[in-house]
C-alpha cells in the first residue's frame, strides 16, 4: 500500500467488519456503542502496524462520526450513522489553500436558495477523500460574520457538482488518501446542515480538539513500533562478537526512547480520560499532540540509526516509520499552533 499509495479495499472491508470504523456509533445504528478511549486505543494499535491506516480509522471515528453523533439531530443520525457503521467512509472537508492553521479563513461559499444551499469552492488536503462516500463540508454562509458564518454540511459523494480531484503524492502515510475536493454548484438540502447555520465553527473546534488526542495516539503507536523494531534488531545484529544490544550506548538509546514513548502515551491517555469524563481537556490535548509528534519523529529517527545502513533502505520497516512520522508536527494543528493553545491556557 505504501509503494502504490493506495488503500487495500479488502482491508477496508475488514475494518468495517471488525467494527473499527464504528467504535462510538450507537448499537441502534449498527455500531459498537464504545467509548472515546476505545477509539484512541484502536488508533494507537493500528498505527503500530501502519500509521496510514490509523489515519482513516481516526478521521472516521473522532471527526466524522463524532460530529454527526454530537451535533446532528435524530433524523440525521438515523440517515447517516448506519452507513458509516456498515460500509461508508467519511471525510472531513475543512482545509483550503488559504485556510490551514487559520482554519476559518474559508473561501468556500454556501448560498441559500429556497430550501437548499448552493456550495462553490475547493478543499485541499482532505484525508479519506478517495474512499469517502460522505463528506462533511465546511463553508461560509455570511462572509461579513467571519467565523460565525461557517456552516457544516453533509454531502454525499454522488451529489452533482462534487468532484474528488488530484490525490497528493506524499512523503509518508501514503496509503491514506489526501485529495482536493471540488464543489461546483453543489445543491445541498437545508436538512443536511449539521448543527445549525453559522454554527459550523463550533462543530469544527470541538471535534478537532478531540481529534488531536487521536493523532497523539497514532504517533504513540508509531513510536512504539519503532522502539519494538529497534529492540528486536539490536538483539539480532552482532558486531564485535556480541549483539549490539549488549553495548551500553545502544542500551541508553533504547532506554531513552522507551521512556519518551511511555510519557507520550500517558499524556494521550490523560487527555482522553478528561475528554471522556466531560472535563476540560484542550490544554492536555494540545500537550499530548505536541509531545507525541516530537517523540514519534525522534523514535523513528533513532530506530533508523540502530538499524544502521539497513535502516536507510526500503527493506527495513523503520524507514517507512521515519517518513510517516513527519506529518505529526503538521496536520490537525501544527506544533506551533499547539504551543499557542498551551500558552493561552496556562496564561489565562
Amino acid at each position: 500500500m505504501d509503494a502504490e499509495a493506495k488503500f487495500d479495499p479488502e482491508l477496508l472491508r475488514q475494518l468495517f467488519e471488525l467494527g473499527l470504523l464504528s467504535v462510538e456509533i450507537p448499537e441502534a445504528h449498527g455500531g459498537q456503542d464504545g467509548t472515546f478511549f476505545q477509539s484512541i486505543l484502536a488508533v494507537e494499535e493500528i498505527a503500530a502496524a501502519d500509521p496510514g491506516v490509523a489515519v482513516l480509522v481516526d478521521v472516521q471515528n473522532t471527526l466524522v462520526v463524532a460530529a454527526i453523533r454530537d451535533y446532528a439531530n435524530a433524523e440525521q443520525q438515523a440517515r447517516w450513522l448506519p452507513g458509516l457503521a456498515k460500509d461508508t467512509v467519511g471525510a472531513y472537508a475543512l482545509s483550503e489553500a488559504n485556510s490551514g492553521s487559520d482554519a476559518f479563513a474559508l473561501q468556500t461559499r454556501a448560498v441559500a436558495e429556497g430550501g437548499e444551499y448552493v456550495l462553490n469552492g475547493r478543499k485541499l488536503w482532505i484525508s479519506n477523500a478517495a474512499e469517502a462516500g460522505l463528506f462533511l463540508v465546511f463553508a461560509t454562509i455570511d462572509t461579513a460574520a467571519g467565523y460565525k458564518g461557517v456552516t457544516c454540511f453533509a454531502v454525499g459523494r454522488a451529489t452533482a457538482g462534487l468532484k474528488v480531484g488530484r490525490k497528493e503524492d506524499k512523503l509518508g502515510i501514503r496509503c491514506s488518501s489526501t485529495c482536493e475536493v471540488i464543489l461546483e454548484d453543489v445543491r445541498v438540502p437545508a436538512a443536511n446542515v449539521i448543527g445549525a447555520p453559522g454554527k459550523g465553527y463550533k462543530v469544527a473546534i470541538e471535534t478537532l480538539n478531540a481529534g488531536r488526542i487521536a493523532i497523539g495516539a497514532q504517533l504513540v503507536g508509531l513510536a512504539q513500533a519503532a522502539l519494538d523494531h529497534a529492540i528486536a534488531y539490536a538483539g539480532q545484529r552482532r558486531q564485535f562478537g556480541q549483539p549490539i544490544a549488549q553495548f551500553q550506548g545502544v542500551q541508553f538509546q533504547l532506554a531513552d526512547i522507551a521512556t519518551q514513548v511511555e510519557a507520550a502515551r500517558l499524556l494521550v491517555y490523560n487527555a482522553a480520560r478528561l475528554r471522556q469524563a466531560g472535563l476540560p481537556f484542550v490544554k492536555e490535548a494540545a500537550m499530548a499532540k505536541l509531545h507525541s509528534s516530537i517523540v514519534a519523529e525522534d523514535a523513528a529517527s533513532q530506530a533508523v540509526e540502530i538499524f544502521g545502513g539497513l535502516g536507510f533502505t526500503k527493506e527495513s520497516p523503520v524507514e517507512k516509520l521515519y517518513r510517516d512520522a513527519k506529518i505529526g508536527r503538521i496536520y490537525e494543528g501544527t506544533s506551533n499552533m499547539q504551543r499557542v493553545t498551551i500558552a493561552k491556557e496556562i496564561l489565562s
